[in-house]
């Protein structure tokens, strides 16, 4: 935590009792046309979750007239309450950011409820018009596409036809992602199976090493991860001689033999978006979501260890999914047999936010 966070939540602490004060730095800033608040509950450097949001962040500081407030290490309770509350009391944000799933609820509803006027806007698609304030949303980008070419590429450069996969908990927004990170990798190599171990939490190095060891041990030649921050998967991968790919943000550097691609998030395409709609008097939508259609998701590089082979088929699913092409076609059943769906599911289906399944291929149980 830094010196700035620290006299930030004092200031609050001792302000409690004086509202007074408060009300004297309440207002929007002087110095720029709109200040907008981010907050992370992590590292900004921790080459995953917060690292993707943080370059939204700079993507921000470039606009002329835009002014950015950062803080991280910030965690999913009362402290994110008081860090907004000195967002928007002492530094006159009117757009806030907090990124992480478990603010939400009740922090950010709370917020919104006590700061009508300020707009919070959350990175999930919690957000629902017949129970939350109107002055909140959220928007998402949908990084199920970016596992999905992470699976057609890695299906065309496994020589085991063996495949990890670490995730971090078996909820639906992380089983979609296995889901079609499979689909991919089997539409281009049907022998491919992906084997499946659950870390239990978003952020467990050690577990994390520890899957990624026990996945090579076990024939895979690949591995693949939804968890906060791939470093030490991507790392311990590279080190075991494996190939890799990435997730939420660019993983490249850190494997420059064994690299494929990754599924990177693109948060400055929606940060830029609302802060020139905020700039200009325009109300703000509840909900934005999107993929490669609107630039809010994109690959890494491809690396060393992608195959030209893949390369030219990642490339071209890509196109395809820009064009609205879906991911779920024709029957899809779940790995214990059981028919899923038998007809195409569209990219953005409501029903794919409840998944509660693996698809078949996929070695491992929720």
């Amino acid at each position: 935590m830094t010196k700035l966070s620290l006299s930030r939540r004092a200031f609050l602490g001792g302000a409690a009792a004086s509202p007074f004060v408060l009300s004297g730095l309440s207002g929007p800033a002087r110095a720029a046309d709109i200040t907008v608040g981010i907050i992370y509950v992590g590292s900004r450097q921790d080459y995953g979750w917060n690292q993707a949001h943080a370059v939204g962040a700079q993507a921000l500081k470039e606009i002329p007239g835009v002014k950015v407030v950062e803080e991280e290490n910030v965690p999913e309770t009362v402290a994110v309450a008081k860090t907004m509350e000195s967002m928007i009391n002492i530094d006159g944000a009117t757009l806030l950011f907090p990124t992480s799933f478990g603010y939400f609820n009740p922090f950010v509803i709370d917020a919104a409820k006590k700061y009508p006027k300020i707009e919070f806007r959350h990175p999930t698609s919690l957000w629902q018009a017949d129970k939350h304030p109107a002055n909140a949303g959220g928007y998402f980008c949908y990084l199920d596409q970016g596992h999905y070419v992470n699976g057609i590429a890695a299906g065309l450069s496994t020589k085991s036809n063996k495949i990890g996969y670490i995730a971090a908990k078996p909820i639906p927004l992380v089983l979609r992602n296995v889901n079609s990170f499979t689909l991919g990798a089997r539409k281009v190599n049907p022998n491919v199976t992906v084997q499946l171990i659950v870390t239990g939490d978003w952020a467990l190095p050690v577990r994390e090493a520890e899957a990624a060891n026990a996945l090579v041990d076990a024939g895979c030649d690949i591995i693949a991860c939804h968890i906060d921050s791939p470093k030490v998967v991507i790392e311990t991968a590279e080190k075991r001689g494996v190939k890799s790919c990435g997730h939420n943000a660019n993983q490249a550097d850190l494997a420059p033999k064994g690299f494929i691609t990754g599924a990177e998030l693109k948060w400055g395409t929606i940060y830029k978006s609302f802060a020139g709609m905020i700039a200009k008097g325009e109300k703000l939508p509840n909900m934005v979501i999107g993929g490669y259609d609107k630039e809010m998701v994109a690959s890494s590089p491809f690396g060393a260890g992608c195959s030209d082979a893949g390369k030219n088929a990642a490339m071209a699913a890509i196109a395809d999914l820009k064009a609205g092409k879906p991911i779920f076609t024709g029957t899809v059943k779940s790995n214990a047999g059981k028919v899923i769906t038998s007809k195409d599911t569209p990219l953005y289906d409501p029903s794919l936010e409840a998944t509660d399944y693996l698809v078949e291929g996929i070695v491992g149980t929720v």
